[in-house]
């Protein structure tokens, strides 16, 4: 059994925040998004991994030796960003025919990955979604056995969308479907797409179970990065029983935050649903519903619904007011 994880991703949706960092290390609830997945992995027994890595690669491989020293990895490079298939498809030496089990980076699931990895049969993770167009859907019997999968539809026939998370026993058969693809140009916009090389193994005999995961966080863009934060944070708390003790001076906390070592909090109230990465300082600050890397400064603001990089610096607007009755003034 190895893990093969795509990161290779420009994060463009996230920018300029992945301008300097990949999309797999920004911060969420006290980890990154990449340790999440590979601490989800290794809890399930899985100790083999294959990162495919390219755009700013080398810090992806920091800190992987930095955070997991001794780790049994192998880092596969995609120099051309071609799509998903395309860069599991890089894998072929890496993998040989090991089974696999492959989580996209910019993914985060609550699933039991140990039930997930033991099916007798090839699964595909899957949950229910309003709008089914943006994503790869899959059509289902009425076993959960997939019928037909599809990358976004313009028509969709079903609203299950695989989540990124995928268990392939017939390895030989993913990398026999991925050469006839590449082989055979069948790309879309020059990306060749995961979802295309599994429906020509299910066309081929390939039988895939769709396998509901509790909850499904993409993290490709702002909104879902915050809301998956906050969701990870209360999740944190509820596991705890209690919430972690922060103690500033002249400063409020508001649970549920992740607040690293180092930081320096004045007269500023943080929370809730708040992530700070270490050596971080706020002051003067009222500040909810954010995440903030490391080694930043926020001086003098009111921030919500935000993301601060590291090694930022901000300051607001400070204002001293001297207001008589019946006055109304708007500082926008």
């Amino acid at each position: 059994m190895k893990a093969i994880i795509p990161v290779a991703g420009a994060g463009t949706k996230l920018r300029p925040l992945t301008y300097t960092q990949p999309k797999a290390l920004i911060p969420i609830a006290g980890k990154t998004i990449l340790s999440v997945i590979i601490d989800q992995l290794l809890d399930a027994g899985v100790t083999e991994f294959v990162f495919v890595i390219g755009y700013l690669g080398e810090k992806i491989q920091r800190y992987i030796a930095k955070t997991y020293p001794g780790l049994n990895c192998t880092m596969v490079n995609q120099a051309d960003r071609r799509g998903i298939g395309h860069a599991i498809w890089l894998t072929k030496d890496a993998i040989q025919n090991d089974e696999v089990i492959i989580v996209l980076g910019d993914t985060v699931c609550d699933y039991n990955v140990k039930d997930f990895i033991s099916n007798s049969i090839s699964q595909i993770g899957v949950k229910k979604v309003d709008d089914p167009r943006s994503f790869g859907v899959v059509e289902l019997d009425t076993k959960d056995l997939v019928l037909k999968a599809v990358e976004k539809p313009l028509i969709p026939k079903s609203n299950m969308a695989m989540v990124g998370v995928y268990y392939i026993k017939e390895t030989a058969d993913l990398f026999n479907a991925l050469e006839k693809n590449i082989a055979g140009h069948l790309d879309e916009q020059g990306e060749y797409h995961l979802t295309n090389a599994l429906e020509y193994m299910i066309e081929h005999g390939t039988q895939f179970h769709a396998y509901r995961v509790n909850n499904w966080f993409d993290c490709g863009k702002k909104e879902t990065l915050l809301s998956t934060n906050a969701i990870l944070l209360k999740q944190m708390s509820d596991e705890k029983g209690e919430h972690q003790p922060y103690h500033y001076d002249t400063s409020v906390i508001i649970p549920p935050v992740s607040i690293a070592e180092g930081c320096r909090i004045h007269n500023s109230i943080v929370g809730p649903n708040v992530t700070i990465g270490e050596f971080t300082t706020i002051n003067s600050s009222i500040i909810k519903d954010t995440i903030i890397g490391s080694y930043a400064e926020l001086e003098e603001v009111v921030l919500h619904s935000s993301i601060i990089g590291s090694d930022a610096f901000v300051r607001g607007l400070s204002q001293s007011l001297n207001i008589g009755d019946n006055t109304e003034i708007d500082l926008g």
